[in-house]
């Protein structure tokens, strides 16, 4: 009865995401507390030993991921206080007394690594049986995976590999291990057991791809060796000396490339295999990305795990985080999906960056907020338009979910490797090795050739540009996917990155060099929402309107107080609609839209007034207001850009070349890693 006890309580901890009994010490590293006793039921058999392997996977993934840290170039933190700590953490001005850096990444990666050391130390003193390798396997990339995120937020970081929850030192003060140290022994582990771990296709897992199988592993070896090989902030760890920071490979030439050799090889033999592909055909009227993340967000695992190789299970009221929260919904104002807050939205160069016939742009981008028609008890749903700085995350949007467990519980889980992913790392790894050749270039050409663009022309006259060219592929294909910001800092690219999103702002800002032509007035068709989960509505119809007599026609209104106003307004609609070959039914509802103003400027405000929508439910959509309650334009503010593009608190206003491409450990009180370890040296930026 006892060891049923014990066994019963490791099973709900580990399954489902609850910490360990932990001791007292409030040393580096939290211990989890379990006697020999426990350990030897628990590694008793490998049925058992499964049980514990699962729940390393629970602390792999973390809210700082999709929130503070969001894709640069990508999206933008919308949130009430430009100036709070995660906003400010999102624009790279990280801050060690204000810990909203990367903490919960650093003690959580420890206390998977912890129990990854025990679960090594246990399963070798099992019999060897395939089962028992293949979970030895699977431990080994948790705790690389582990390094890994820990090695590109913080740079050195300390090292263990062996239980410290068995030692008789309770004093446990590592110093930062040399990273590249770490990643060859990571590296070297899992080139040794990667093959004993199963093909999707033989592992017996279900239709969900939530734990590693063979080619998730060779995968995520590839992204590893990409990391180590690649670049990174590096300084003099003994003197921690400032003037020694810079940003570069680590010095063996020769270890670089054989790396990428490791990671070039480990692709090749998941393209090979051919167990996996790029989802290429649509279903039930959607496009291929459509179907793709329909499907993933829908749970239907049956149809993504095609191309989707791994993710991290979130599901039910206690395995299960908030990703989708922040990141997975058009700004929801009620009804059946509740009020949802959305607190990111894409950059507006973002979203104009894409080619109109790419299918990506309106998965990623939701030109559309969920908010009502009218101030009914009834939630009269609609999807309604949103200007250029306020189009919504829409890669895991509330819609296309199943009913939550909870408001802050989505049951989406959490994409960590995708077959997509490994065609760029593949263009990557030849571009590496032997430059753009035809092998680098059809890997991404078959990336291109699923989002509708094939015929693209790709920039490859040398290494660096093909290089440039891949990383914009990335961020195109993979946005929202946790994987850009780390992409751009190991291909030496972030700086460049950076100051051209800055500078991309302020010109679609003013209108100006390559903006100058963006259309500003949209007319849009209104679309109801069903507001139910399931609902596979993907973008509000609309038409650019570029003709200065149209324009004149459109924005002639002064105010919509009066009914002949509106008539008025709703008439100059139809002449328009009717020049562009539209002839609105009787039912059909039509309205402006100033892509350049914000979204509750009055003539915006009159706008979905004429289209039927009262006062009290045009005022606010239901995202943080910092960036959508902004007009764009720079002439729509006083000949200013908005706080939020240049002002103190404006887009990456925190980025400092050898400084911030790392975080500082957090240094503010008891629990954080700098106050915790005296022989744990800060960042020397940071001092």
């Amino acid at each position: 009865m006892k060891k049923n006890k014990i066994y019963s309580i490791l099973a709900a901890a580990f399954l489902f995401g609850a910490a360990p009994v932990l001791t007292s010490c409030d040393d580096l590293l939290d211990k989890p507390s379990f006697t020999a006793d426990d350990l030897d039921f628990v590694f008793s058999d490998e049925n058992k030993a499964d049980l514990y392997v699962k729940g390393c996977y629970r602390a792999l993934v973390f809210s700082e991921l999709w929130r503070p840290f969001i894709d640069p170039g990508v999206t933008v933190i919308s949130e009430d206080a430009i100036d709070g700590g995660r906003p400010r953490s999102a624009n790279f001005a990280y801050d060690p007394i204000l810990p909203a850096t990367a903490t919960t990444i650093y003690s959580q990666s420890y206390k998977t690594i912890e129990a990854c050391n025990v679960a090594l130390e246990r399963l070798a003193g099992l019999h060897e049986t395939d089962k028992v390798k293949a979970l030895i396997a699977e431990v080994t990339f948790i705790r690389a995976f582990a390094y890994n995120e820990l090695i590109r937020f913080y740079g050195d970081v300390p090292a263990a590999f062996s239980p410290i929850s068995e030692s008789q030192n309770q004093s446990w003060y590592p110093k930062r291990t040399d990273r590249d140290e770490i990643y060859d022994r990571i590296i070297k582990e899992m080139q040794d057991c990667v093959n004993d771990l199963p093909w999707f296709s033989e592992s017996n897992y279900g239709a969900a791809p939530e734990r590693l199988t063979r080619q998730a592993g060779k995968g995520i070896l590839a992204r590893i060796c990409l990391y180590a090989g690649g670049y990174s902030l590096r300084w003099n760890t003994e003197t921690n000396d400032a003037s020694s920071l810079h940003f570069d490979r680590r010095p063996d030439e020769a270890r670089v490339k054989e790396l990428y050799e490791i990671a070039d090889q480990a692709l090749y033999d998941v393209i090979e295999k051919g167990e996996n592909s790029l989802i290429t055909q649509g279903r039930d009227g959607m496009s291929p990305y459509q179907t793709l993340f329909y499907n993933y967000c829908q749970r239907n695992f049956g149809i993504s795990s095609q191309e989707m190789m791994w993710q991290i299970a979130q599901l039910g009221e206690t395995t299960n985080s908030d990703f989708g929260i922040y990141n997975g919904q058009p700004g929801c104002m009620g009804g059946a999906f509740g009020g949802r807050k959305t607190l990111q939205v894409k950059l507006p160069t973002y979203y104009l960056s894409f080619d109109p016939a790419d299918i990506r742009r309106d998965v990623i981008c939701a030109n559309y907020s969920i908010t009502f028609l009218s101030d009914s008890e009834k939630f009269d749903g609609t999807n309604c338009a949103t200007t250029y700085s306020s189009i919504m995350p829409g890669k895991y949007r509330i819609q296309w979910c199943q009913a939550p467990y909870a408001a802050a519980k989505r049951n989406v889980d959490v994409p960590l490797l995708r077959y997509a992913d490994i065609l760029l790392m593949y263009a990557e790894t030849q571009n590496f090795l032997h430059g753009p050749n035809d092998a680098a270039k059809a890997a991404l050409k078959q990336v291109r050739d699923r989002a509708g663009i094939g015929s693209m022309p790709i920039a490859a006259a040398n290494r660096d540009e093909f290089l440039e060219t891949i990383m914009q592929e990335r961020k195109w294909e993979l946005g929202d996917e946790l994987l850009v910001r780390g992409d751009l800092i190991r291909m030496n690219l972030i700086e460049k990155e950076i100051r051209q999103d800055q500078q991309d702002l302020k010109d679609l800002s003013d209108r100006t060099g390559k903006y100058a032509d963006v259309p500003g007035l949209r007319l849009v068709k209104l679309e109801m929402s069903s507001s139910e989960y399931g609902e596979k509505f993907l973008t509000v119809p609309y038409i650019d309107i570029t003709d200065q007599a149209e324009i004149s026609k459109l924005t002639a209104m002064k105010n919509a107080s009066t009914a002949s106003n509106r008539n008025k307004h709703n008439q100059a609609i139809k002449e328009v609609l009717a020049a562009h070959g539209i002839t609105p039914s009787d039912s059909e509802v039509w309205y402006t839209v100033n892509m350049f103003q914000a979204w509750t400027s009055t003539y915006n405000k009159n706008s979905r007034r004429c289209a039927g929508y009262t006062p009290a439910a045009i005022a606010a959509l239901n995202i943080g207001s910092s960036v959508y309650t902004k007009p764009l334009a720079s002439s729509e503010n006083g000949g200013e850009y908005p706080d939020w593009v240049a002002g103190e608190y404006g887009i990456y206003h925190g980025f400092v070349k050898n400084k911030t491409e790392l975080c500082p450990f957090a240094g503010k009180s008891a629990g954080h890693p700098l106050i915790d370890n005296p022989n744990l040296t800060q960042h020397p930026a940071y001092k």
